[in-house]
């Protein structure tokens, strides 16, 4: 555990059980929300390189135009 980590257990620790509660709630929600994002982001990878690929084949290709925002 790093010293930061502690200092965070530490500090609290001298809080009230209830807040302590919804501290560790919110990291544990935060942690699962994280792991989410990265299966999220690995399970997608392919499906966006593939995508990058066909878009790079068609700038190159010609087949693409420039557009601004107010374009779209």
């Amino acid at each position: 555990m790093t010293e930061l980590l502690e200092k965070v257990f530490k500090k609290a620790s001298i809080l009230p059980e209830y807040m302590q509660d919804m501290l560790a709630k919110e990291f544990l929600q935060e942690m699962e929300w994280e792991e989410k994002w990265d299966s999220t982001l690995q399970n997608t990878q392919t499906a966006l390189d593939k995508l990058t690929l066909k878009a790079m084949k068609q700038y190159r290709e010609g087949k693409t135009k420039e557009m601004g925002i107010d374009d779209l």
